[in-house]
């Protein structure tokens, strides 16, 4: 790689941060108040996902999203996704209208500005403390009571292999979908590592796709369900990560 490229993307990289950071502290007042009580939590969701619009296309990328079918608005949902960027947060806020929270790890909200309302509004865990885990658990199931959809990347993380199509899922967001009997939404982000992945000189402007499969019934389902219920979701991303048909 040229110099020259390298400092393009240097720029590149620290332009995101420059989008992820100055619309909060443009909206610092609104979403203090927003993120002040949970009934309000909608309405700073509409505002998220103005945001995420702003970082996407800022940085050139052109989101493109097909369903399979189209998600009840009414319903709750666990929303999952493979997880290979830190776009991914934004592209989930793009694709799914209905509000949802997102369980993720504690180490984002150490990001200067964004990690502020991250930790406000999102379900924190700590991957290494049982005691956190079953924080995350009481937490969801609170959310879930009140109609609020949540996401969760059941990789639990980004693989350290840049090689890894899609790691294996963890069994936390199918207990909570099978305890809840709410459907899986089930979503394939086809670009986003390509476009921003974790190796810092990397990524380009573009066409940025996914895929809201349709969603996978829990009802009548158990815990003893939950393995079958896990691979078959991984099943359903995994295929159209190896298809990668054009959308």
């Amino acid at each position: 790689m040229s110099i020259l490229k390298k400092v393009l993307i240097l720029f590149w990289r620290i332009w995101f941060y420059v989008l992820m950071g100055l619309p909060i502290i443009i909206m610092f007042p609104v979403l203090l108040v927003l993120t002040s009580r949970e009934q309000w939590y909608p309405q700073f969701f509409v505002v998220a996902r103005f945001w995420a619009r702003i970082v996407l296309y800022g940085m050139g990328f052109v989101p493109k999203v097909k369903r399979e079918a189209i998600p009840d608005l009414d319903k709750s949902y666990m929303v999952v996704a493979n997880h290979t960027s830190m776009t991914d947060i934004m592209f989930m806020l793009h694709c799914v209208k209905h509000p949802f929270v997102f369980v993720g790890k504690k180490e984002l909200a150490k990001i200067p500005i964004f990690g502020f309302f991250y930790k406000r509004t999102c379900i924190l865990v700590d991957r290494n403390s049982q005691k956190s885990r079953k924080e995350v658990f009481d937490r969801a199931h609170a959310r879930l009571h009140d109609g609020t959809s949540i996401c969760i990347f059941p990789e639990g993380g980004v693989p350290d292999d840049q090689n890894v199509l899609l790691d294996q899922f963890k069994d936390g967001a199918f207990r909570l979908a099978i305890d809840h009997q709410i459907p899986i939404l089930p979503l394939t982000f086809f670009d986003n590592k390509k476009r921003f992945s974790y190796m810092f000189f990397s990524g380009s402007p573009g066409k940025m796709r996914a895929y809201i499969h349709k969603e996978i019934p829990t009802a009548g389902l158990t815990q003893d369900n939950k393995k079958e219920l896990k691979e078959k979701t991984r099943g359903i991303i995994l295929k159209a990560l190896e298809e990668n048909s054009d959308i």
